[in-house]
């Protein structure tokens, strides 16, 4: 328990030094959300309507920027390979730096969601809706990142890969996400239905992705 502390702490420190951090997330949050009534018009109703899928697609966006630096990091300097020869179980430590990733960046876009959904003309009953589908739903993001991250590590120029290998593991999520948020707002699926569904896939996804993430790099570093 004292060496996967020691991780957390370390991989917490590395993901908000690499990349920009929480604070790029934000902004590239808050980027894709401000933009979209520019594109969309001055259709308040509209933009009510589908704010729950703008402020999804800009935070599955926003959780992409770190993700090709999740595992580098550690490639780079040589400490990957210490963890595949270690005594704890790649597996367990990819999911701790999942964890670490999820609180520096997935955190922040979860707290930044209610005051951007206020530029999309949400009520607050929607608003609770959104941050609540995100809370759950943004872990799935960053562990089925892990997957794609991971085969950018083994890959040469891998990074460029990336969003392509994960935005479409990560469409379920999107779609159960957006179906959440539309129920509590305009029905008339019950809430808890699509919202059942987006906690089993973020269950399932706390799963596999750390078991796929390290297959992958035992594979890739044979």
């Amino acid at each position: 328990m004292t060496a996967l502390r020691a991780l957390l702490v370390r991989d917490l420190k590395i993901a908000l030094r690499v990349g920009g951090g929480a604070m790029m997330g934000v902004l590239f949050f808050l980027t894709v959300v401000t933009l979209m009534p520019f594109a969309i018009g001055p259709d308040l109703a509209l933009l009510r309507r589908i704010g729950p899928a703008i402020l999804w697609i800009g935070a599955l966006l926003a959780s992409l920027l770190a993700l090709d630096r999740l595992l580098a990091a550690d490639h780079d300097d040589g400490s990957l390979d210490l963890l595949l020869m270690g005594r704890v179980p790649i597996e367990l430590a990819v999911a701790v730096k999942g964890v670490a990733h999820w609180l520096a960046t997935g955190v922040p876009l979860v707290i930044a969601a209610p005051i951007l959904g206020l530029f999309l003309n949400l009520e607050p009953a929607g608003l609770g809706a959104v941050v609540l589908t995100l809370l759950a739903g943004t872990p799935a993001l960053t562990f089925t990142g892990l997957i794609g991250a991971a085969l950018a590590t083994s890959l040469r120029r891998g990074g460029l890969l990336l969003p392509v290998l994960v935005l479409p593991l990560t469409v379920p999520v999107l779609i159960f996400g957006v179906a959440a948020s539309n129920a509590a707002i305009v029905g008339p699926v019950p809430f808890g239905t699509p919202f059942t569904i987006l906690c089993a896939l973020t269950l399932v996804s706390l799963v596999v992705g750390p078991v796929a993430a390290g297959a992958t790099l035992r594979h890739g570093m044979e």
